[in-house]
């Protein structure tokens, strides 16, 4: 069945929003906790549609207030009830002002990834729970970065470029990976790298990690090997980037890793292009034709109109479309539906996001 209304598959979507069981305080009558709706006015169709907004309502007392916080100014009323905050992308910041106005607020979930950007010390301060759809958003990420993968382990980039031009056709001895022990690269280990290698798993492949966080029982048990960040530049097939949108990583892969790419190479970022020196991607690019770049990111975005990633014969571009968009954001909502199951039934939040790893997210 697919609802044309929203957009979204309602079969599929009702699997997840039922998937995880609860025991809960909201099968007590006039139990169910206070909760509203605090996202920008244009994600939360998205991120909340009909099905998922209909399961939030069986297991919490939503007022009847929705707080869109892009464009629409002035103070926050105070929240003296709310104890469950719902929320996605352009929330306000969770300041001090924020915090007074919510006095009783003891969990937030947020439908969407990083929480980096609405988070504060005095947020940190309070206690407060807070859960992100941050492995959900991953989902669609790791999809098109396994689809990418193989498709490079083919050259299918340079060779869908030649055979417009009547070139390529020839026999199976064409120096050509493909997916058969072939060797692929991954830069950082968070959790879009970890459901790309989870589902390049089938595969016969292998794999290599550079992540100064993945530990040597870790990597054991995701079935890689570490290696150096020259390493996975010099030794694969393919080289994929996962690395987190940091100070601290931007410019962090130049000249100096990509001309160490074997012959017929790819290199493909899902991160962001910040992480990359642009210019000096270009120059390889330009010097070593038999190397591909497969980029849905780049700095800034689009580039600019003269850029050379706009005609380079080896540079792929996708307008940053990796992560979830359409129906896929609807995604993320369900996993909140889940999430607030675990909250009331007084279980550990699985996808509960500490200090710390805030500072670690993308």
């Amino acid at each position: 069945m697919f609802d044309n209304r929203n957009g979204h598959n309602s079969i599929a979507m009702s699997h997840l929003i039922s998937s995880a069981p609860v025991v809960s305080r909201s099968a007590i009558k006039g139990a169910r906790p206070k909760a509203a709706y605090m996202l920008g006015s244009e994600s939360y169709d998205m991120i909340y549609p009909t099905e998922v907004r209909l399961a939030l309502g069986q297991l919490l007392d939503i007022v009847d207030l929705k707080y869109f916080t892009n464009k629409e100014g002035g103070d926050l009323p105070r929240l003296d009830e709310i104890e469950v905050l719902l929320s996605g992308w352009n929330m306000k910041l969770m300041d001090q002002e924020f915090l007074d106005s919510m006095p009783n607020l003891k969990v937030v979930f947020y439908g969407a990834g990083s929480i980096r950007y609405i988070a504060t010390p005095e947020f940190w301060k309070r206690n407060i729970q807070i859960s992100s759809s941050y492995a959900t958003n991953a989902v669609p990420v790791a999809e098109f970065t396994m689809s990418a993968i193989l498709l490079s382990l083919k050259h299918f980039w340079k060779f869908s470029r030649m055979v417009k031009s009547g070139e390529g056709w020839g026999d199976h001895t064409r120096p050509v990976p493909g997916a058969f022990y072939s060797k692929v690269g991954v830069v950082s280990c968070g959790m879009t790298a970890r459901k790309t290698m989870e589902l390049l798993q089938p595969f016969d492949l292998d794999l290599e990690v550079y992540c100064p966080f993945l530990t040597a029982s870790e990597a054991d048990e995701l079935g890689v090997a570490r290696a150096s960040l020259k390493d996975i530049f010099r030794n694969n097939d393919v080289v994929t980037l996962h690395t987190p949108n940091l100070p601290e990583t931007f410019g962090l892969i130049g000249r100096e890793y990509f001309e160490l790419m074997p012959e017929g190479a790819t290199f493909i970022n899902t991160a962001r292009g910040q992480i990359v020196r642009e210019d000096e991607m270009i120059e390889v690019a330009r010097e070593r034709p038999d190397l591909s770049f497969v980029l849905d990111v780049t700095h800034p975005e689009p580039p600019v109109k003269d850029s050379p990633l706009l005609s380079l014969p080896n540079v792929v571009l996708t307008p940053h479309i990796a992560g979830s968009m359409g129906p896929e954001v609807g995604r993320m909502g369900a996993s909140v539906v889940s999430e607030v199951k675990r909250y009331l039934a007084g279980k550990p939040l699985k996808w509960a996001v500490s200090e710390e790893l805030s500072k670690r997210m993308a």
